[in-house]
């Protein structure tokens, strides 16, 4: 990738690590002009929404602070390692999960 392209995406790449509502607002900011530096990250974070969404619904039934807080703490340091990432203008997959974000959802 070029430098104009990360330039040009970086904007995009950032919003999709906001929960739920920022990938959707990536998706549609870049719907048009398709921009590959955008979109490798637009992945990773529809991924990690993906992820926030299933791991909620499954452990919300425990009720327990013991249960929840390590989930969150877990989202959170992704989504903080995707910002940077994105920041810093590198398409370094998320740990864990990343590269099969990038191939469940190679058609974003």
């Amino acid at each position: 990738m070029t430098e104009e392209t990360i330039k040009e995406g970086k904007a995009i790449a950032i919003t999709s690590y906001i929960l739920i509502v920022g990938v959707l607002i990536a998706l549609s900011m870049n719907s048009e002009n398709k921009n590959k530096f955008a979109s490798f990250h637009i992945r990773q974070g529809l991924g990690l929404t993906i992820t926030f969404i299933i791991l909620g619904v499954s452990i919300s039934s425990f009720e327990s602070i013991f249960v929840a807080l390590p989930m969150w703490i877990f989202i959170s340091i992704l989504t903080m390692y995707g910002i940077f990432t994105a920041a810093k203008g590198e398409t370094t997959p998320l740990p864990l999960l990343g590269n099969l974000f990038q191939k469940w959802f190679k058609s974003i």
